[in-house]
């Protein structure tokens, strides 16, 4: 049982304000790790939708969180409450090619 009660519990919140999760996890998984849970939980119903889990930025605490950091690592604050479930920010990046086409200003 001491394992259970070391696993951190998330869920991710999307654009449109709905949810996936909430999961547990271990403190050794990777933002990565998260990123291909969030990619193949993602609701099929959804218009904006990750290809891959590059195509995802996992936000925390107002913070950009890197793929290689560990959930131990991105620990916030508000985090620490006994059986609270920890809520990050899923957002989709552009594509490439839809990121080019929109730098060009008109003034």
């Amino acid at each position: 049982m001491p394992e259970e009660e070391e696993l951190v519990e998330l869920k991710f919140r999307l654009y449109d304000g709905s949810d996936i999760g909430p999961f547990r996890y271990s403190p050794a998984s990777t933002v990565a790790m998260l990123k291909e849970r969030i990619v193949s939980e993602w609701p099929k119903d959804k218009k904006i939708a990750p290809k891959a889990a590059n195509d995802v930025k996992l936000i925390a605490g107002g913070k950009i969180l890197e793929n290689s950091r560990t959930v131990a690592q991105c620990k916030m604050p508000f985090g620490e409450l006994p059986k609270g479930i920890v809520t990050m920010h899923a957002v989709v990046q552009p594509t490439l090619a839809k990121a080019k086409t929109g730098t060009s200003f008109l003034l």
